[in-house]
């Protein structure tokens, strides 16, 4: 048995689109897939961007939002995951503190597996 960290303590700050308060431990990049989780701080924006590829962002711990391409903010808490369409513009935050796994790859079909809120 081996024990790794991906904690905000060993995370990169990410800087592009305006963020701040932002940072990222990978977890896994390949030709498929990319893994990482993402750490926002207090009053943290990771500002508006395309999705490069399907992406899927599992809120884990804390709260925040997601804002779309047309202002539109939508509340998010543990347990929450967003999907997001190659191109979709998209940027998320939090006031209080969020941790979120995101994976994306373009065989990324969550509808299957997962329950749509209602």
């Amino acid at each position: 048995m081996e024990f790794f960290r991906f904690d905000s303590g060993i995370s990169r700050e990410i800087t592009q689109f305006s963020s701040h308060n932002a940072s990222i431990s990978p977890i896994l990049r390949n030709t498929t897939a990319t893994v990482g989780c993402i750490h926002l701080k207090e009053n943290s924006v990771l500002g508006m961007h395309p999705a490069a590829c399907p992406q899927l962002f599992l809120i884990v711990d804390g709260e925040g939002w997601v804002k779309t391409a047309r202002g539109e903010q939508i509340a998010v808490e543990k347990g929450t995951a967003v999907f997001w369409t190659e191109g979709e513009e998209h940027e998320s935050g939090s006031y209080l503190g969020m941790t979120a796994i995101v994976i994306e790859g373009p065989d990324l079909y969550p509808h299957a597996y997962l329950k749509p809120l209602e």
